[in-house]
């Protein structure tokens, strides 16, 4: 296990091949995809062989990592950072449904946040989400991330972006330890 953050709850790794089943799960989700653009899977098959093409490790050295909760051992959806074709980095997540509302997506994304600032030396950090997607604009805000504008994203015509830099994310209060 390629170990990348850990937090109270949860352990931040890379995707292996064995979260084939998982990330089809996921993302055969209407819910958990419903304002992200993607297609859902369409076997176990294209799940894995998107894990096994996943090249933003290599290619950045990072990305989205799976999102492990500690207690039991599970997969439970994947948060991370993501250099996007904008030229800027921006922060995403998706939890599997059963894991909603328990704070996992805001934590693991405070814990990117961290990291991107801290280990990777970042200077600014977006976030994005479609404007009827309160529960990702709500995880945006709670890791004091600020509206900046509205725009596309992914042929989203609706997306609404956040943006926090790292000076402000150093005088907030929650870097996790």
């Amino acid at each position: 296990m390629n170990k990348i953050l850990e937090t109270n709850r949860l352990v931040l790794r890379e995707f292996e091949n064995s979260d084939a089943e998982n990330m089809f799960e996921l993302n055969s989700d209407r819910e958990v995809i419903k304002y992200t653009g993607d297609k859902p899977f369409e076997s176990i098959k294209q799940a894995k062989y998107f894990l096994s093409n996943y090249s933003d490790y290599k290619k950045n050295g990072f990305g989205r990592w799976a999102v492990i909760e500690k207690e039991t051992n599970n997969f439970i959806g994947w948060c991370g950072l993501k250099s996007n074709e904008d030229s800027f980095v921006d922060i995403g997540f998706r939890f599997l449904r059963r894991f909603w509302g328990k704070g996992y997506a805001t934590e693991s994304a405070k814990a990117c946040l961290d990291y991107g600032f801290q280990k990777l030396n970042l200077n600014e950090i977006v976030g994005r989400a479609n404007k009827e997607n309160n529960q990702s604009i709500c995880v945006l805000e709670k890791i004091d991330m600020s509206f900046w504008k509205n725009g596309s994203c992914c042929g989203d015509k609706s997306a609404v972006y956040y943006r926090i830099n790292k000076t402000q994310f150093e005088t907030k209060s929650f870097p996790p330890k």
